[in-house]
């Protein structure tokens, strides 16, 4: 019988779009990228810049695709990057639960230096 290649549940990835990442294993390691998207039900990542793949693209004129062989990136496993905290480099996660008139946040933050890993924050 052949493994299903999604997980049972979704993971609970801490990693959001957007988020300046450092692949840590694997053959990019060492490379910095930004995250563009996320993939909660297979627990992966696509880095911009990171697993360069080439693809053999039909052309397609309805919309603007000129065919032939493309580079694009290819989805990493997200255990292999880290993100990176603009004052300290790569590091893991943690989260602070603070109370903002009478509603519950939770910001993200960096385990190292205590910063906000947020955007917003």
């Amino acid at each position: 019988m052949a493994r299903s290649k999604t997980l049972e549940k979704p993971l609970r990835i801490r990693l959001r779009r957007d988020d300046l990442v450092e692949v840590i294993a694997g053959r990019d390691r060492g490379k910095r990228g930004r995250i563009l998207k996320v993939d909660r039900r297979r627990g992966r990542v696509w880095v911009e810049g990171v697993m360069l793949v080439k693809k053999h693209v039909r052309r397609n004129p309805a919309r603007g695709i000129k065919g032939g062989i493309v580079e694009t990136e290819a989805s990493i496993h997200v255990s292999n990057v880290m993100i990176v905290c603009p004052s300290c480099g790569p590091t893991r996660i943690g989260s602070k639960v603070e109370e903002v008139g009478g509603k519950t946040r939770r910001t993200r933050i960096c385990r190292k230096c205590g910063g906000s890993l947020d955007k917003r924050a």
